[in-house]
């Protein structure tokens, strides 16, 4: 019998914030695939884990996944690259560590042990599962995946900021910052934008905001359930060592009288 693939959000940073259900998982499986950024570097979805449950004597899967940037519109499969005419082009070191992984994690569910894949936030939301998950299917169709949600960076930012996300009719948009486009014109169209990983871009963003007359109805917040959070209601308050790749900034159109 094979074991069962349990895709599990620890949510932002606060262990405090894993569910009933990710923390009951994590107990119970022998196995845990824990997605790395950095080589050398440590995993913030571990430690966040190791916080409320002991992993002492548990197998950890070290999966690692550079921090690069696909192509705009690049689709994790063949599958879904063709859905729209375009050629799916993904750097092959990318393609290389994902199809490793897929293959560490097939092992250990053809011997019958449940694996756990663990991802920071909610793993729906650009999360690096969904780069494996039609590979996975691919060689094991019949196999057994779980996911199991968590608290979004989003909602636990709008959370420490006291800023509702929506309501009633009100329209929300997510997007990455580096793509933001016209922001001026996105602000038209939605009452509530959600910039990610603003920090490589923030000046372009405030001048952008500011022309658009809307920076004073922008929040910034970074590193939402961690230690080093911060929420900066003024744009200009922001410094240069508070942008980290873990920040956003969520902007609330005036409401109309």
């Amino acid at each position: 019998m094979t074991g069962t693939l349990y895709v599990v959000g620890v949510g932002p940073g606060d262990p405090e914030l894993l569910t009933l259900k990710a923390m009951r998982i994590l107990k119970q499986v022998h196995c845990i695939c824990v997605p790395k950024g950095r080589e050398e570097g440590s995993s913030l979805a571990l430690s966040i884990a190791e916080g409320v449950v002991d992993l002492k004597g548990k197998e950890i899967i070290e999966a690692f996944f550079p921090m690069k940037k696909t192509r705009a519109g690049v689709k994790a499969s063949q599958n879904h690259a063709a859905a729209d005419g375009r050629t799916a082009v993904v750097d092959n070191e990318l393609e290389d560590r994902w199809n490793e992984t897929v293959v560490n994690i097939l092992k250990r569910l053809n011997q019958g042990i449940d694996v756990a894949f663990i991802t920071i936030g909610d793993p729906a939301i650009y999360s690096t599962f969904f780069y494996l998950y039609d590979r996975l299917l691919a060689l094991a169709p019949g196999m057994r995946i779980e996911i199991v949600p968590g608290v979004s960076s989003i909602t636990a930012a709008a959370s420490r900021a006291c800023l509702s996300l929506g309501l009633a009719d009100e329209k929300i948009a997510i997007v990455p910052a580096t793509y933001a486009g016209d922001l001026s014109r996105m602000t038209s169209e939605f009452d509530t934008i959600v910039l990610m990983k603003v920090y490589r871009v923030f000046d372009e963003i405030v001048k952008a905001l500011t022309a658009a007359g809307l920076a004073g109805n922008a929040t910034y917040i970074s590193r939402a359930g961690m230690r080093e959070e911060a929420v900066i209601r003024n744009l200009k308050d922001v410094r240069k060592e508070d942008l980290n790749y873990f920040s956003l900034i969520i902007i609330r159109r005036p409401s109309k009288p």
